[in-house]
């Protein structure tokens, strides 16, 4: 009633009124285009719009803030809408509870293909399709069982499984201060953390990799029937004669895949240790400071550093004893005064 009123009062106006109106507003409009990308109409702006723009000349039509194609594409939103039928009844979905359990056997499950994920399911009382199990999995990225997980997750669940019995070994290397790179072996045992200093040079050839192995095994004694796997990457200063030292007291020699740091993450976790907290804080002058520096250091990391996997105990501490607070703490310095053990004062 509004507009028609002011068409009304429009035709009362002189035709020069009119003619400057019509200028002032066409301005108006460019100026708005300008900040206005993609205007949204109601559905009555829009009724409006497509009957004035019905009487309009031709040529006038391509001017307008909307075009003959967006008329079009009103046109059929609603002719959909009308026509619009209900969606026919199905079988009921699948619950979140019940799709979560699907997704949970498939996940922590990784040689279960979907039948034998369907299989346990129904076991636990809940009526679904193979189907939809198979669909399920699909959905969340869990394919056929065999393919289901990369070799990232088989190996983590193979450290976990065998920890007891891993041995890791890797090589880092140290810059002296003369600008020298050396080289250090270590070792370590997975179970409790404990690390194994096997010596420093510049040449790491493999004759003298294999004399460091045999040096581990006469330092382990009747200890080293505990292991069953040695972790390794494959660097050629792993020879044959390296791995026969381990192969005979019973140790089977597993190699990473290549370019996997990832497949032996205690080892590379201790030398960002030991790197951020002795050697890049240190100039190392030689090779025995460096020897004496990495024992120091390797006696600190075995006897008092608290590890995560470990519930913060050290590798060497006893899990069963108890400390009991006491009221004075004794502070000591190790490690060239980088690092502070914090012990009871007896």
């Amino acid at each position: 009633m509004t507009h028609v009123l002011a068409w009304l009062a429009l035709m009362c106006r002189t035709s020069a009124a009119k003619n400057t109106e019509i200028l002032l507003l066409r301005h108006e409009v460019a100026l708005l285009r300008r900040q206005i990308a993609v205007p949204k109409p109601s559905w009555p702006e829009r009724a409006l719009l497509s009957a004035l723009t019905r009487l309009l000349p031709r040529e006038l039509r391509e001017h307008r803030i909307v075009s003959p194609r967006t008329l079009l594409a009103w046109h059929q939103r609603l002719v959909e809408k009308k026509w619009t039928h209900p969606a026919t009844p199905g079988r009921p979905p699948i619950s979140a509870e019940l799709r979560n359990l699907i997704i949970q056997l498939g996940s922590e499950n990784a040689r279960w293909g979907s039948h034998r994920v369907h299989g346990e399911v129904r076991r636990l009382g809940h009526k679904v399709s193979a189907a939809a199990v198979r669909r399920v999995l699909r959905e969340a990225g869990l394919g056929p069982a065999p393919r289901r997980h990369p070799a990232r997750r088989e190996w983590s669940q193979f450290l976990k499984s065998q920890a007891r019995g891993l041995l890791a070994t890797d090589f880092f290397h140290l810059d002296t201060i003369g600008l020298q790179r050396l080289y250090a072996l270590f070792v370590m045992e997975v179970r409790t953390r404990t690390v194994h200093i096997l010596g420093v040079t510049a040449h790491p050839t493999a004759a003298w990799t294999t004399q460091q192995a045999r040096q581990l095994m006469r330092h382990l004694g009747h200890r080293a029937d505990r292991f069953t796997y040695l972790i390794r990457d494959r660097d050629t200063k792993y020879t044959p004669a390296f791995d026969a030292v381990f192969t005979s007291e019973g140790i089977t020699v597993t190699k990473t895949p290549p370019r996997s740091p990832n497949c032996n993450p205690h080892a590379e976790r201790f030398i960002r240790s030991v790197r951020q907290e002795c050697t890049n804080r240190l100039l190392i002058y030689g090779r025995g400071h460096a020897e004496k520096l990495l024992r120091e250091y390797a006696r600190h990391f075995n006897q008092h550093r608290p590890h995560q996997g470990r519930g913060q105990l050290a590798p060497l501490d006893d899990p069963n004893a108890i400390p009991l607070p006491t009221p004075r703490i004794q502070r000591k310095q190790t490690v060239g005064g980088l690092i502070n053990e914090y012990r009871r004062a007896g």
